[in-house]
């Protein structure tokens, strides 16, 4: 059994774990805002990246002469998986429900005989993937996702490294797995092809309303409302890579809110552990005492009867 001096350093200890955990709570929450903050305020321009192409594209008629970047190499062999996660943990499961995502999605792909390429970024997922696929990793960033502010640049590094390797010819499908931030208690993995682009179903959806609506005008059904200078195939060959950068800020956005609102609920988690183990070991600790006392009255009684 343990004394009583181990009892009050643990619970010392425990005490002290507890402002730590509360700490941290606290700062996650801080930074949370501001990452959601700052999501929010891309979101505009994100939209109207996406509204543009719908446009651009919706007279496009898809062909040899078409942007690399939307029809890809023609092949499906290699594929090129872009791995976010966090540079720091004390974040519950955030980076590792993801890296399990990537390593299903990794032997979905080889079981179907495809080769498969890595780019990691965030020093938590490096150093997971390094362990089992050292020879599938191309490259790595670390230092972006730990920033106070993520700016477009550090996007447009990722971005022109993927650009790159798809001129070298090194992969014939870039996809992004990243933390999708739906609420502060749920971040979910999810996978998001890069390239060849494919325009979204909203965007889809918004050209089917929109051709709807000029169903009744006979000069809309003959004629688009849009002119395009120069030809569409040309505009889109600068809006694609500039779309991929795009589409990975937004992803880098949201997984720095992910990982704040999944550290804030863990070093919540642990807040309370810690006051539930401070509560039992001062039990243990009460009855302890209690008991060192009874036997020293026992003792005492004990001695007092043999004289």
């Amino acid at each position: 059994m343990p004394s009583l001096k181990e009892y009050r350093d643990r619970i010392s200890s425990v005490k002290s774990t507890r402002k730590i955990t509360s700490a941290m709570k606290m700062v996650a929450a801080s930074k949370l805002k501001k990452a959601q903050e700052q999501a929010e305020a891309s979101q505009p321009y994100a939209a109207a990246m996406a509204g543009m192409m719908a446009r651009v594209a919706a007279g496009l008629t898809i062909g040899p002469q078409s942007p690399k970047l939307l029809i890809g190499t023609g092949r499906d062999d290699v594929h090129l998986l872009v791995v976010l996660t966090a540079d720091r943990g004390l974040c519950g499961g955030f980076n590792a429900n993801l890296i399990r995502r990537v390593r299903q999605r990794i032997r979905e792909l080889e079981k179907d005989g495809k080769t498969v390429r890595l780019i990691a970024v965030g020093r938590k997922g490096r150093d997971a993937l390094r362990r089992e696929f050292k020879d599938r990793i191309e490259t790595s960033f670390v230092g972006i996702a730990g920033k106070t502010r993520i700016e477009f640049a550090d996007a447009g590094e990722i971005s022109r490294k993927i650009l790159d390797l798809f001129d070298q010819g090194a992969f014939d499908v870039c996809s992004l797995i990243y933390n999708e931030f739906q609420s502060v208690l749920s971040q979910k993995p999810c996978v998001q092809q890069l390239i060849p682009f494919s325009f979204s179903a909203s965007a889809r959806q918004d050209n089917q309303a929109e051709e709807e609506k000029n169903d009744g005008d006979d000069s809309a059904k003959n004629d688009s409302p849009y002119r395009f200078e120069p030809e569409e195939e040309k505009i889109l060959g600068q809006l694609l890579p500039r779309n991929l950068g795009i589409q990975i800020y937004s992803a880098l956005l949201d997984s720095a809110a992910g990982e704040q609102a999944a550290r804030m609920t863990a070093m919540d988690n642990s807040t309370r552990n810690a006051g539930d183990m401070i509560n039992k070991l001062t039990l243990q600790y009460n009855r302890a005492r209690q008991a060192h006392i009874t036997k020293e009255l026992i003792e005492i009684i004990s001695g007092a009867e043999a004289v």
